[in-house]
């Protein structure tokens, strides 16, 4: 091949790399420029805006920008600059943060000795911005007085695998002409024969430039085309991956470990928990699981994990104290809460105890009945001692009665046949069988999996000719599989599997359960995954479960009316309101959960026939108001004023109580006595439009008999 065919070739080569190259800085600009459409920095207080423009401005994720962006007050800022360095402690408990200590070391060294030959700061500089990044190299080879090559510096950085960089690599400045400071060499973007002084060749001849850059230094000549040392490039021009190294992976490598899912946790609960909580967001793996019980009630089953559960010492030993709220809304409607609950779990472990459990994972497990529905569920779960919190958010689907459904497998490493607790309603205790599950699905060589899962209502040709298919892939391959004939089993409503595991090798592995019906057609299907280790022993958690009441408990039966009453669904929340209240007239909450919804159905002698119960003692105080409701709607307003006028003694000014014994009084005959109640009522809530025309039109009157 002739010279000029040869140049013309390398010509089209060349072109390529750049375009390769204003692919690659095309999107970062893309990407960049969309995060300034969408949020800026120019609008926070100076002190905020330097921490995130220059004091993190290599080190922060970009979902945690985001975040940052978005907050609105100093306060919410200082909370988060504190849970991002926590994040990045390495000794977390201790007063020392040596991350954030390390991290502005580094900045005074850059701005020391890399902006001396620059009017911006050194921080700002290519090498300062390497040093921040990186820290310290392995090894500094400077080439700064070598005859026909731009001062050159090679950094050589070892060990860093970890944080997504090759093992080994060099980073390269150097100092082209009329340029006052080093400036990040790019194999790709630049060539060998940008390091030479007075190279004359074909600006697109690498091969050439490189071979001249040997004879003078081999050091040099040798990283000119490729960052990582010991690469083989498949052509004569410089390599890609050494790109991705400059672009990419050294750029992500201070948040390659950084889980900053937290950011996202903290903007969520920042309005909602305690402010000592906020910057405490630990991660945490969770498992949940929807099971109808022996009575056909839908359970929802769920585990939390936290990465870590902190004590106190005691004079008798350690305490915890968690705290966990539960929300459950509607999908269609987030706004609809459904049902809501505390739990608050003390926890109390001698030395003794600790000693056995210090190492091990944590699980708290608990359950509560639901409806049947679509729905978004939220855990908040707190430590009261070391003020952490976590969180777990999910969308689940409690199938209707009758519906032919399939739930979601549950897997466990451990079952237990002979449940002391068979006679409640416990976590994962399905269908008298207490599974031990896990959120990894992670499993031991020669361990059993343990299988579970509801079918709702069978119809008749599956469950006579059906079959259960279980397919089991091992790295994406078929591996095993397994039929069974519905017919064939006991209870094909409750499906209990065990699957020895002893000739399973480790690997991940994804199974598949399928409903067949008689000719073989799909009908339901569900997969999970779990994976078996090596390992010779996996840390198991020690889990923390409390037992609920059956669902044929009157507290049971009170919490599923309410929430179909939260549902709007009342027709089905009365005879289960009802049924609560029987079966414990006594039980002020069953009694005055009755009576709302009957005052909701207007059966106003029914509530007052319930509230009647209680107003002659110290239990009257929660039925004040409801009783004067249903004396106002019967017309009976001299009991309902005096019901109204305790309450308001009792509980202090309460408008729509005010409003209501305003009423009574105008309908009883008591205009001058409406009045003053209405215009309190107007004190503490001005903006009532029509019941100031009505004050008004009152007033008029009574100046009218005057």
């Amino acid at each position: 091949m002739d010279n000029a065919a040869y140049n013309e070739k390398m010509k089209k080569r060349h072109l390529v790399l750049i375009f390769a190259l204003i692919f690659l800085i095309g999107l970062s600009a893309l990407s960049t420029a969309g995060q300034t459409k969408k949020k800026t920095a120019k609008d926070l207080p100076p002190q905020y805006r330097k921490w995130l423009e220059q004091d993190v401005v290599y080190i922060i994720t970009p979902k945690e920008r985001d975040v940052f962006l978005q907050l609105d007050s100093d306060r919410d800022r200082e909370i988060f600059t504190t849970a991002f360095w926590k994040q990045r402690d390495p000794t977390p408990g201790t007063p020392k943060n040596e991350f954030k200590d390390e991290h502005y070391r580094r900045i005074a060294y850059a701005n020391q000795w890399y902006g001396r030959d620059s009017p911006t700061p050194g921080w700002r500089s290519d090498m300062g911005r390497i040093y921040i990044i990186l820290g310290e190299p392995k090894a500094v080879e400077k080439y700064e007085n070598l005859f026909d090559v731009f001062p050159t510096q090679i950094w050589f950085y070892e060990g860093m695998a970890e944080y997504g960089t090759p093992n080994a690599f060099n980073v390269v400045f150097f100092k082209p002409s009329g340029i006052p400071e080093f400036r990040l060499y790019s194999p790709l973007q630049y060539g060998p024969q940008a390091l030479l002084i007075h190279y004359n060749g074909d600006m697109t001849d690498y091969m050439s430039a490189y071979s001249q850059l040997a004879q003078i230094e081999p050091a040099i000549a040798g990283i000119s085309m490729s960052l990582v040392p010991g690469e083989s490039l498949d052509s004569d021009r410089p390599s890609m991956s050494s790109e991705i190294l400059l672009r990419q992976r050294i750029p992500a490598a201070p948040y390659e470990k950084i889980k900053d899912d937290y950011a996202e946790k903290l903007l969520r609960y920042k309005d909602i928990i305690e402010v000592d909580y906020t910057s405490n967001y630990i991660r945490s793996e969770s498992l949940i699981a929807v099971v109808r019980d022996k009575n056909g009630q839908p359970y929802v089953h769920y585990a939390i994990e936290p990465e870590k559960l902190n004590f106190e010492g005691n004079e008798t030993g350690f305490h915890a104290e968690m705290e966990i709220n539960g929300k459950v809304a509607a999908a269609d409607n987030p706004t609809r809460t459904i049902y809501q609950f505390d739990r608050l779990v003390p926890f109390d472990v001698s030395p003794e105890q600790m000693g056995r459990i210090k190492s091990k994972l944590f699980s708290y497990q608990d359950l509560f009945p639901l409806i049947p529905g679509r729905y978004k569920v939220n855990f908040l779960w707190k430590n009261r001692v070391s003020r952490e919190f976590s969180s777990i958010e999910a969308d689940i689907l409690v199938p209707a009665p009758g519906v032919f459904s399939m739930t979601a497998p549950v897997v466990g490493n451990k079952a237990d046949k002979s449940s002391r607790f068979k006679d409640s309603a416990k976590s994962f205790l399905l269908n008298d069988i207490q599974l031990v599950p896990s959120p990894r699905n992670d499993f031991q060589v020669g361990e059993t999996l343990y299988l579970f899962f509801q079918l709702n209502g069978i119809p008749a040709d599956v469950k006579t000719g059906g079959s259960l298919e279980y397919a089991i892939l091992k790295e994406g391959q078929p591996f095993k599989s397994k039929t069974r004939a519905l017919s064939e089993i006991a209870d094909p409503a409750n499906i209990y599997e065990e699957f020895p595991l002893l000739d399973f090798p480790p690997a991940q592995y994804q199974m598949r359960v399928t409903v067949r019906a008689a000719d073989k057609s799909e009908r339901l299907s569900s997969q999970f995954r779990f994976y078996i280790t090596n390992m010779i022993s996996l840390p198991r958690p020690f889990v923390l479960s409390q037992t609920q009441p059956q669902s044929n408990d009157a507290s049971v039966i009170n919490i599923v009316g309410l929430q179909y009453l939260n549902n709007e669904e009342p027709a089905k929340a009365r005879p289960l309101l009802e049924a609560a209240y029987r079966r414990d007239p006594a039980q002020v909450k069953y009694a005055l959960d009755f009576a709302r919804i009957l005052l909701l159905d207007k059966d106003y002698l029914g509530v007052k026939g319930v509230a009647a119960g209680f107003l002659a003692d110290d239990r009257k105080w929660d039925f004040l108001q409801i009783a004067g409701q249903a004396g106002q709607a019967l017309g009976e307003l001299a009991p309902a004023i005096e019901y109204y006028k305790s309450y308001l003694n009792h509980f202090g000014a309460n408008i729509s109580v005010l409003n209501a014994v305003g009423e009574c009084y105008l309908s009883a005959g008591g205009p001058a006595d409406a009045l003053v109640a209405w215009e309190k009522s107007l004190q503490l809530n001005p903006n009532q439009p029509e019941l100031k025309a009505r004050v008004q039109t009152l007033k008029e009157k009574e100046k009218e008999k005057k």
